[in-house]
């Protein structure tokens, strides 16, 4: 049987990248926790450390043994917590990762079918798609929002619902969006500054090939990791910039935006990107409406 004290130490030793540095965190005598991962070792049948200069790497079996037990403790460090939350009453955890590019609206509105779940707890995570996809193997997210479902090339069993298709439009500050500009979109974008999304968003391609098609050179002046920020530096007048229809009513509130026009064949999917585990969580089924 599996001893999940040695375990524990093999994954500190992991986490630290040396037993120096674990002997520092566990408050213990190097050569105690040297002998407990090799007593681990010797109960796996194979070798899940090797020297590295000063420090020590994860063998291909080692790697393999330390996704699986920051999975335990990962589980194990939220007991408490959810002990807490049990005693005081019933609620419903779910963590959802939202990729850069995905407007916060649109968010809320993909959100909305749980919002008023009892009990809800729900924990929301910006960033790149490839951490995102990185924490719902591990378990660490029941629900990824992504702009393009996972790779097929992936190293991540993962899969994914296309939750909508919306319309991207073009919004600019009212000093550059004349009724004429209005008139001749979009050829009038060739004689505007553009703010865009970086590549992290599946947008800024198909962005690209649109404008590509109608034989537009675009005048990129920026590009944006996160819609709220590039919309922002448009209303101070840097530059026009697209926004997907689900994500424009973000801009209400920004009196000094204008709509300039309207996409036809730029739109924007967005997917639900989840695990067998999550799959079968109420609130992702929900959510992707399985």
């Amino acid at each position: 049987m599996l001893n999940y004290r040695h375990l524990y130490y093999f994954w500190v030793v992991a986490n630290e990248g040396g037993f120096a540095r674990a002997a520092e965190r566990l408050d213990m005598a190097i050569q105690t926790i040297s002998a407990q991962v090799r007593l681990l070792e010797s109960s796996i049948g194979h070798q899940l450390l090797k020297p590295s200069g000063r420090t020590v790497v994860l063998t291909d079996a080692g790697r393999a043994v330390f996704l699986r037990a920051d999975e335990i403790f990962l589980l194990g460090s939220r007991i408490p917590e959810e002990a807490a939350a049990a005693a005081t009453g019933p609620s419903v955890r779910l963590s959802v990762g939202l990729s850069d590019g995905i407007a916060k609206l649109a968010a809320h509105r993909l959100l909305q079918p749980v919002l008023a779940t009892s009990g809800l707890k729900l924990i929301c995570h910006d960033g790149e798609l490839e951490q995102l996809m990185a924490d719902l193997a591990l378990h660490k997210l029941d629900l990824v929002l992504a702009c393009q479902p996972p790779p097929h090339n992936s190293s991540f069993r993962l899969s994914s619902e296309r939750l909508v298709a919306s319309r991207v439009d073009w919004y600019g500050p009212v000093a550059l969006v004349s009724d004429q500009k209005i008139a001749e979109f979009p050829q009038s974008l060739k004689d505007l500054p553009i703010l865009a999304p970086t590549y992290h968003a599946a947008l800024r391609e198909r962005m690209d090939r649109w404008l590509e098609n109608l034989g537009i050179q675009a005048q990129i002046v920026g590009e944006f990791e996160d819609s709220a920020l590039l919309s922002i530096f448009s209303a101070q007048g840097m530059g026009v910039f697209p926004v997907t229809e689900l994500g424009s009513a973000d801009l209400v509130n920004i009196q000094s935006l204008k709509l300039l026009g309207c996409s036809d064949g730029l739109n924007e999917e967005i997917y639900g990107i989840y695990s067998s585990r999550s799959k079968n969580h109420p609130l992702v089924r929900k959510i992707l409406n399985i």
